[in-house]
């Protein structure tokens, strides 16, 4: 019984369905053609980075500008060093002991930046800034290991394995920029950070149509360049490079780079970083570093 309900059910179906295929064409929906395409959905936009996104994607361009800033400064120290045309090559060792003073800080600064830097949420990001913060630790290690107080027949090849070290600050591949034509939404951030964008300066300024701070000039030295002046032990004198000053019986070999100060006497050695460093020479002598810039320093002999 069963069995033949079965079969009149299959029949009927099979009359139904060669019904509605002769049927005059009426029904339209039957006449459609099965592979007609469906209407398509428009693709959808990627989402809009989170505003953490957008400063951690900040914090590593501004880092990674740091760092070229790094590696352009560096080889121009280099070069300046290995240029000196004072033949009793102070002014190179002066600019080296600057040199190794401060470029192990400038690193360490990096490297404590990009240690402080959390996880961004992405995963090829996260990785971009472990390598990097890697290689900037290794780096600023080796640097901060190293001596500045170096031997003057040292001081260029001291400087020059230190600036190979700053030149390998290069951002692992893929960098940034390499990764956001990969993420969506880590382009999306990278468009918006302030930071990211060409000609971006540390200082806020963008580069590109920003007036530039006017240069102060320094001040105008009293005694100029006329360092005899300063037999008495009160003066006031431009160094421009370097210059052999003998002050109330005392004599200081002066050398003035781009951004040190340098005294040298009686076996001694002191140097500063800009205006406002005092040295003591003892006998009541002393030189205030009143001005300085690219240009030279501005110094004030004087005595206690």
């Amino acid at each position: 019984m069963g069995r033949s309900r079965g079969i009149t059910v299959v029949v009927a179906g099979l009359v139904l369905a060669v019904g509605g295929c002769g049927d005059g064409g009426t029904d339209e929906k039957a006449a459609k053609p099965s592979g007609e395409p469906k209407p398509t959905r428009s693709p959808s936009s990627s989402p809009s980075p989170s505003a953490d996104l957008v400063e951690w994607v900040g914090d590593m361009c501004e880092s990674t500008v740091a760092l070229e800033n790094l590696r352009k400064e560096s080889a121009a120290d280099l070069k300046e060093i290995r240029n000196s045309d004072d033949k009793t090559g102070m002014l190179a060792h002066a600019r080296a002991l600057s040199y190794l003073s401060t470029t192990p800080a400038d690193v360490e600064t990096v490297a404590g930046d990009l240690e402080a830097l959390g996880p961004s949420g992405v995963p090829a990001a996260d990785r971009l800034r472990d390598a990097l913060r890697k290689k900037v630790r290794s780096v600023a290690n080796e640097l901060e290991a190293r001596s500045p107080a170096v031997g003057l027949e040292y001081a260029e090849s001291t400087v020059a394995d230190a600036d190979k070290r700053v030149q390998s600050l290069t951002p692992p591949e893929p960098d940034l920029p390499a990764l956001t034509k990969k993420v969506p939404r880590l382009a999306a951030a990278y468009e918006q950070a302030g930071r990211c964008a060409p000609g971006w300066k540390p200082d806020g300024s963008s580069g590109e149509g920003d007036p530039a701070a006017p240069d102060r000039p320094l001040p105008k030295a009293a005694d100029g360049k006329n360092y005899a002046a300063c037999s008495d032990g009160a003066c006031e004198v431009l160094v421009t490079s370097t210059a052999d000053i003998t002050a109330k019986g005392t004599k200081v070999h002066v050398i003035v780079a781009d951004d040190s100060i340098t005294f040298q006497s009686g076996g001694g050695v002191m140097q500063f970083g800009g205006a406002g460093g005092v040295a003591g020479f003892g006998n009541g002598l002393k030189a205030t570093v009143v001005a300085h810039d690219k240009d030279g320093a501005v110094l004030e002999f004087s005595r206690s």
